[in-house]
This record gives C-alpha cells, sequence and structure tokens, in this order.
C-alpha cells in the first residue's frame, strides 16, 4: 500500500466515525426532546442530508455539523411539538418538592 492510499484510508476512517458521532448524538437529542417515534425519520433525514450536502471533488473531510442543522430543520418543518420529557413528568407529577433557601441557616442563627 502506497502512501496515498494510505492517507486516503485514514481519511475516510476519521470521517466515517466523525459522522457516527455527529449522527449518534443528533438522534440521542431528538429522542430525548421530540420522543422516539420522531427518531428514525429524523435519522433518515440526515442520511439524505448527508447525500445531498455539497463537497468539492476528493475532498478530505465534510461539515458534519451542517448536516444535523439541516436534518434539524426538516424536523422543526414537520411540524411536530416538541416534547421535552423532563418538562411533561414535571409538569404531571403533583408531588411538591420543598424549596430550600439560601437565608433558612442564617435566619435560624438570628434567633
Amino acid at each position: 500500500m502506497d502512501k496515498e492510499e494510505s492517507f486516503c484510508n485514514s481519511t475516510c476512517e476519521d470521517q466515517i466515525n466523525m459522522a457516527e458521532r455527529e449522527l449518534s448524538a443528533f438522534i440521542r437529542a431528538v429522542t430525548e426532546l421530540f420522543g422516539p417515534e420522531q427518531a428514525r425519520p429524523s435519522t433518515e433525514d440526515w442520511l439524505d442530508e448527508s447525500e445531498l450536502m455539497d463537497r468539492p471533488p476528493r475532498a478530505t473531510s465534510r461539515d458534519w455539523q451542517a448536516v444535523t442543522v439541516a436534518a434539524a430543520a426538516r424536523l422543526a418543518n414537520r411540524g411536530t411539538p416538541a416534547r421535552d420529557h423532563r418538562t411533561l413528568a414535571a409538569s404531571t407529577d403533583t408531588k411538591v418538592s420543598p424549596i430550600l433557601s439560601s437565608n433558612c441557616f442564617a435566619s435560624a442563627l438570628l434567633v
């Protein structure tokens, strides 16, 4: 294997790893914020956008964050209401937690 072929293989592996990390982070965020039912169409959007991104021939890198932004725009255009599961769980919880005040300890010392 010559130097150029070795460089190309290394560069390709690096790009694949970066793409995998970017897609994984995107899908994790979509699942957390919009629910698992949006994960599959969002994955398909991300993959479609990765194929549509312009890049010069023989380019050694790709802007994976731009792919994520474009896929996120598709998600927003689907009109899917944001469903933050943490907020949803908190809004349906009828238990009230006490609010600790930083002044409680100081006022106890004054008495």
